[in-house]
């Protein structure tokens, strides 16, 4: 039974899922994106996010640790050279996982994992949907507002002169109407 076991074993002995894992973080690392099953991009954003993590701080503790589970010092380089300066002030979220479709061959649902900031044309659209999204609730205060606003000031000098004109029509529609609403109640 499987209790309590909240990780994807992915069919594999402990070693050889750790060696795989190993292996496709010092890929993902060297390469900023790689092409995979859906289980095993999981599995590796739950390997490798902690390690970059650990990179953020670079003392020598750190790499050892991280060494301890990647063993490739050019991947130790990159880590804490290039991805540890492009991720420094990110609190976490380093890699995204975005589903491709079914692999032709057995069904397999594919996906790439990649690392956040290396991926310019996805860093770039989400500024510009940014600018362009308004909620309908706040935009239509503010596009009531002004065209109150002009009509109100425009309207006193409009309504002065028909005032005057209306003025005798307010009164003379009351008498007109008091002899009618008095034969009503009669």
């Amino acid at each position: 039974m499987r209790h309590g076991k909240k990780f994807n074993h992915l069919g594999r002995t402990a070693d050889h899922r750790r060696a795989m894992l190993a292996n496709m973080a010092i890929s993902l690392i060297m390469h900023k994106r790689i092409t995979t099953t859906l289980a095993k991009a999981k599995a590796l954003k739950k390997y490798v996010e902690p390690l970059i993590t650990r990179s953020k701080d670079d003392s020598t503790n750190s790499r050892r640790v991280v060494f301890s589970y990647l063993q490739n010092k050019e991947a130790l380089k990159e880590l804490f050279g290039v991805v540890a300066q492009k991720v420094g002030d990110r609190p976490g979220g380093y890699t995204r996982v975005i589903k491709l479709g079914a692999r032709p061959g057995d069904g397999a649902d594919i996906a790439f994992i990649e690392l956040v900031d290396f991926d310019e044309n996805m860093a770039k659209a989400p500024k510009a949907e940014k600018k362009t999204r308004r909620s309908r609730k706040s935009a239509a205060p503010k596009a009531e507002a002004p065209a109150e606003e002009a009509p109100a000031e425009e309207a006193p000098k409009a309504e002065e002169a028909p005032k005057a004109e209306e003025a005798p029509k307010a009164e003379e529609a009351p008498a007109a109407e008091a002899p009618a609403e008095e034969a009503k109640a009669e």
